[in-house]
């Protein structure tokens, strides 16, 4: 059953998990967006303004990873309890492997009811087709480009749901199976928050490199100021600029996410292990 506060701490720890690793890694994010983006590296910006679009990202970042694990933990609890019953045949380690990837997959799909729009603004002012977020934002919202002001801010959502459900039931059950290895290996119920973080580092950046031409499909569908099937965007590339271009950016975003997973999972353990240590409450 999920209580009120068990509801809180998901959403207090989602939050400062976001906001922080956002804020720490938000450099690296721009080189990636700018090394995928059409034209290359320094067409799209070089090394200046690195916190272009920061405004943007700073703004969802609390309220997507929220969302995330509100949605994960709660899916979590569910089918922990449900799988068995629906699959008895299932042995107790498929059963929580496939628990943890049908939670993250909808927890992805919540956090990007922020995230994509967010993602847009972010990363055609981190390519320095506007000079702000807020300018970038305006653009959409006065409906410039003739495509609405829904697709707009909603451009590429198919491909970024494509490319982040692969990621989040690579990453997730990954990380819940180091952490369970770890915590048995040294004969204990959970390993400490920092332990988690280098269990959500390993299996972020493993993530990260398998799912690269996915997000560089995404960044190119973003940036294109007209519509295009995936597909055929994939064809294009394929065609103009080799099968390398699929792997842009792959060392600036595994070391990203790789860091990234770190600090949001290990700041997550922490907050969410403060807040029920202080507060007798239960996890979801």
């Amino acid at each position: 059953m999920v209580t009120s506060s068990a509801f809180v701490v998901s959403l207090i720890s989602g939050a400062a998990a976001g906001t922080s690793t956002d804020l720490a890694f938000f450099p690296i994010d721009t080189l990636k967006t700018r090394l995928q983006a059409k034209g290359g590296f320094f067409q799209n910006g070089g090394f200046r303004g690195l916190y272009k679009g920061l405004g943007s990202a700073v703004v969802a970042s609390a309220p997507s990873a929220s969302l995330f694990f509100i949605t994960y933990d709660t899916c979590k609890t569910y089918f922990k309890f449900k799988l068995p019953i629906l699959f008895p045949n299932l042995s107790i380690s498929n059963s929580n492997h496939l628990s943890h990837m049908i939670s993250a997959s909808f927890g992805e799909i919540m956090a990007c009811m922020v995230r994509v729009p967010a993602e847009i603004i972010k990363q055609r002012t981190q390519s320095l087709q506007f000079n702000s977020s807020l300018e970038s934002f305006k653009y959409i919202l006065l409906n410039k480009s003739g495509e609405g002001v829904f697709k707009g801010l909603y451009r590429g959502w198919g491909t970024t749901i494509m490319r982040e459900i692969p990621f989040t039931i690579i990453q997730f059950p990954l990380y819940e199976h180091l952490k369970l290895s770890w915590a048995k290996n040294e004969n204990i119920d959970k390993i400490s928050p920092i332990k988690g973080a280098i269990c959500g580092s390993i299996a972020g950046g493993i993530a990260a490199a398998i799912t690269t031409p996915l997000d560089v499909l995404k960044t190119r569908l973003m940036l294109n100021k007209e519509r295009i099937n995936v597909f055929k965007l994939a064809k294009n590339l394929f065609i103009e600029e080799g099968f390398k271009v699929f792997f842009s950016g792959i060392g600036p975003r595994t070391m990203w996410i790789s860091a990234g997973g770190a600090i949001f999972l290990g700041v997550y353990e922490t907050v969410s292990s403060f807040l029920v240590a202080n507060n007798n409450i239960k996890k979801l």
